[in-house]
């Protein structure tokens, strides 16, 4: 199993490019099945969850064509099984996804219960709810959800909570639907409105993605397509944050700076001076350290959960107290014993996070609980005294592109060992 070696003491600069989002190419992976037409997407990023969606696609006599290096052409034509085996759903939990599209397209599915990081529950009740409102029969038994609908309908669907996942798998399953179908307080992430994009590329009639009600009107069938995914704001987040940590300067090109106003706000509040462009973001710390900041994370646009454990690990090294409050999963401070074990002052009191900074950290073994959880851990040892061992990175291979070579790029002593 391989592991980073770190070097700490570092202190971020330079530039780096961010890479496509990966929570934006899972659905629109999954979108291909919804089409016998061919779907060319550009910008994928080089994942491990990206190759496990391949693998899955591939498993059900999908055509999955790469074009050169962060391109691919999907053909869902020779498509051979509606079903999604436990093998390949149980690493990831975006396998969901494969769901509603099966059934729109294919009239049933058989698709086992997803797995994924350990972050708290995720239940999949609101995806069934929906299918159930627009016609499909669902039973859920030996581990498995079986769906089954000769043509799914139109219909109002309300989520009880926002569901960014299920809001995403509603949506590609109305898209062939016979008639309207109405999503009431649907995400807002950006991930959602770019899946519609490509879908609307594709032929799918879909308003409001973006707010709180997407209308679809089901059309009869969708044509061929290409599109690009938007850049990862998580990632291009992840390293604002480790320059914030690091008292440097870093510039992310490629990116987007309407996706991470929440972010940028917080970095500025941390004493950070942000510049942006049409597509770059700049943070610079003018070698100061950074000031601690107040965190509640909130579904899009609010400050989002995927950045919370970076902010912690800002905070562990920042001047003042900071309070970080968890409200969309109730298992994710995983991280703060591992940051513990560097040396941070963390009181924890249930879903908050009380955190006096310190004025440095000291090099330790630590080890990945989830996907965000390990980058806040390499750029905590990054930042730290000494030498780091982060072990379990194959949460952070799923979920960032090459992040060794990138953050070595702009001045961190990182190593991949086995």
């Amino acid at each position: 199993m391989d592991k980073l070696l770190i070097e700490g003491g570092a202190c971020l600069k330079g530039e780096v490019r961010a890479s496509g989002a990966k929570n934006a190419a899972l659905p629109i992976l999954c979108a291909a099945l919804l089409s016998d037409e061919p779907l060319t997407l550009h910008n994928v990023p080089a994942l491990q969850d990206i190759k496990t969606t391949y693998k899955l696609l591939k498993q059900m006599g999908v055509e999955v064509s790469p074009e050169g290096t962060n391109s691919v052409t999907v053909n869902a034509r020779p498509i051979t099984t509606h079903i999604a085996p436990y093998e390949l759903v149980k690493t990831m939990r975006a396998s969901i996804l494969v769901l509603g599209p099966l059934v729109a397209r294919r009239g049933e599915a058989q698709v086992s219960l997803p797995g994924g990081c350990a972050i708290g529950a995720r239940p999949v009740n609101l995806h069934l709810m929906g299918l159930e409102a627009m016609g499909a029969e669902i039973r859920v038994e030996g581990g498995f959800i079986y769906a089954k609908a000769s043509k799914l309908k139109g219909a109002r669907i309300m989520f009880d909570t926002v569901t960014v996942t299920g809001t995403e798998n509603l949506m590609m399953a109305a898209v062939l639907a016979d008639g309207e179908t109405v999503l009431e307080n649907a995400a807002r992430e950006p991930e959602v409105v770019d899946l519609a994009r490509c879908l609307t590329a594709m032929g799918a009639r879909i308003k409001g993605a973006g707010t709180t009600t997407i209308v679809i009107q089901g059309v009869k069938d969708l044509k061929p397509a290409e599109h690009t995914i938007l850049p990862d704001r998580i990632e291009t987040g992840t390293f604002l944050a480790g320059a914030a940590m690091t008292r440097g300067q870093v510039r992310v090109t490629h990116t987007d700076p309407n996706l991470l106003d929440a972010v940028l706000v917080k970095l500025q509040q941390a004493g950070a001076y942000v510049r942006t462009g049409e597509d770059f973001i700049e943070v610079d710390m003018q070698g100061r350290r950074a000031r601690a900041v107040t965190v509640i994370t909130h579904p899009h646009p609010g400050f989002p959960t995927d950045m919370q454990a970076q902010f912690m690990a800002l905070n562990c090294l920042a001047e003042g107290t900071g309070v970080i409050t968890e409200s969309i999963f109730e298992n994710r401070f995983q991280h703060a014993a591992e940051l513990q074990r560097m040396g941070a002052s963390i009181k924890l009191e249930g879903h908050t996070a009380i955190i006096t900074g310190k004025e440095s950290l000291t090099g330790a073994p630590v080890m990945a609980t989830d996907l965000r959880a390990s980058a806040a851990l390499v750029v905590a040892a990054l930042a730290a005294q000494g030498q780091s061992v982060v072990d379990r990175i194959y949460h952070l291979d799923r979920g960032y592109e090459h992040i060794e070579d990138k953050l070595a790029q702009l001045g961190g002593r990182i190593t991949r060992i086995k």
